[in-house]
C-alpha cells in the first residue's frame, strides 16, 4: 500500500510536500475548495517545481467550476513541470458546491466533462458543448511543447454513492474515498469491488484510496488534547456540516441513536443562527476541513474523533493501516492541517512499522 499527503492547498503547501516526498510518500492531493483556499494550480505549480518524483494530484476538481478546456488546459501544463506525476481527480462536489449554497451535481453532466477533458489531454478534436452549441476544439499547437499531453494523466473519480461507483467502474478510474473506520471504508471498498467487475475494466486491479484525517498519539495522550482537536476534529465537524444541510430531522432519528440525535440536533439550533438565513453555508462551511470554529468544539467529543477518524496510538494505528491493506486499499492518504505540518513525521513513522 502506497501513502499520499492531502492538503487544503496554500502558495506554501509545497514544503509539506516536499517534506513528504523526502519520508517516501508517493502521492500528494490539493483541496480545489474556492473561496477557502488559493487556487489548486497554484499549489501544485510550486509544488512541481520544487519535487521530482512524488505525484500531484487534484483532490478533486469539480466539473461546475472550471470547464472542461480550462480543467484540461491547467492539467497538461502542470504535466510540463512534473512530467507524468499529474494525477486529475474529480467528483459531483460536497466542498466547492457547498460554499456557494449548491449541491453536488449530476453524475451524467460529470461523465460528459470528464470526457471532454481526457478526450483534450488525449490530443483529440472533441465537440464541446457549452451555451447550447457544439463546438469542436482542440489543443491547438502541443507540439511547441509548452504543455505535455504525451506523459499520461490518470483519472481518479471520488465516488461515495452507487451511481458514482458505477461511474468509476464503467470509466475504468482509480476510486478515491473519504472516511474515518476501518469497518466502513472496508464496507465501502467491498462495494466498490462488486461494482468494478461490472465494468470494461473489470479484468484489471482496483486502484483504491482512502482519504482521512486524524493524529497519532502519544501512549498517554487524550483523543481530545489540544494538538489531536487541531489534527482531527475537523473532520468530526465536517459530518455535522453534511448532516445539518443534507438531511431532514425526521431521517437523522432513524439512523442514529436518541444520544446522537440529540447532539446533532444541537448542532443544527447553532447552525440555524447563522446569518444571513438564506446563505448560512457561508458560516457552516468556513474552516471546512481546516479548522474548528470554536462553537464546534463542544462537539468534538472523544468517541467521536476514534470512532471517526485514524486517531490513536502508533499501535492502534498500524493495526488500522493493516486492515485497509489486507482488505486491499491500495493507498492511504492523510491530510494535514495548517501550522500541524510536522504531523507527518510521525505519520511516516506509522507507515514504516505497516
Amino acid at each position: 500500500m502506497d501513502y499520499g499527503l492531502a492538503v487544503a492547498t496554500s502558495t506554501d503547501s509545497w514544503k509539506v510536500v516536499k517534506k513528504a516526498e523526502s519520508l517516501g510518500f508517493s502521492d500528494a492531493w490539493f483541496y480545489d475548495t474556492q473561496l477557502l483556499n488559493p487556487d489548486v494550480f497554484v499549489g501544485m505549480a510550486l509544488a512541481a517545481e520544487h519535487t521530482s518524483t512524488i505525484n500531484l494530484g487534484t483532490g478533486v476538481l469539480i466539473p461546475s467550476n472550471r470547464i472542461a478546456p480550462v480543467a484540461a488546459n491547467a492539467l497538461a501544463s502542470i504535466n510540463k513541470l512534473a512530467p507524468g506525476r499529474v494525477k486529475f481527480g474529480v467528483g459531483t462536489g460536497f466542498t466547492g458546491r457547498r460554499t456557494m449554497g449548491q449541491t453536488a451535481m449530476k453524475l451524467q453532466d460529470m461523465e460528459a466533462y470528464i470526457k471532454d477533458v481526457l478526450g483534450l489531454l488525449h490530443g483529440d478534436i472533441i465537440d464541446w458543448r457549452s451555451e447550447g452549441k457544439v463546438h469542436p476544439i482542440s489543443f491547438l499547437n502541443p507540439d511547441l511543447g509548452l504543455i505535455n499531453i504525451t506523459d499520461p494523466i490518470g483519472l481518479y473519480v471520488s465516488a461515495f454513492g452507487e451511481k458514482s461507483r458505477a461511474l468509476t467502474a464503467k470509466l475504468g478510474a482509480g476510486w478515491l474515498n473519504f472516511g474515518g473506520a476501518p469497518e466502513s471504508a472496508l464496507k465501502a471498498l467491498e462495494n466498490m469491488r462488486e461494482v468494478w467487475q461490472t465494468g470494461p475494466a473489470a479484468d484489471q486491479s482496483l486502484d483504491a484510496n482512502l482519504f482521512t484525517l486524524g493524529c497519532v498519539l502519544d501512549e498517554k495522550e487524550s483523543a481530545t488534547s489540544a494538538r489531536a482537536l487541531a489534527q482531527a476534529g475537523p473532520l468530526v465537524a465536517v459530518g455535522y456540516h453534511s448532516l445539518v444541510e443534507g438531511f431532514a430531522a425526521e431521517m437523522i432519528g432513524s439512523i442514529f441513536p436518541p444520544e446522537r440525535v440529540k447532539e446533532i440536533e444541537a448542532y443544527r439550533a447553532i447552525y440555524e443562527q447563522y446569518e444571513p438565513e438564506n446563505a448560512r453555508y457561508l458560516t457552516l462551511h468556513r474552516g471546512h476541513l481546516m479548522f474548528t470554529r470554536p462553537e464546534e468544539i463542544p462537539f468534538i467529543t472523544e468517541s467521536l474523533i476514534l470512532d471517526s477518524t485514524f486517531t490513536g496510538t502508533k499501535a492502534r494505528l498500524v493495526e488500522k493501516l493493516r486492515q485497509l491493506e489486507d482488505g486491499g486499499y491500495t493507498q492511504f492518504t492523510i491530510q494535514v492541517v495548517e501550522g500541524h505540518e510536522d504531523a507527518i513525521e510521525n505519520w511516516a513513522d506509522v507507515f514504516a512499522a505497516v
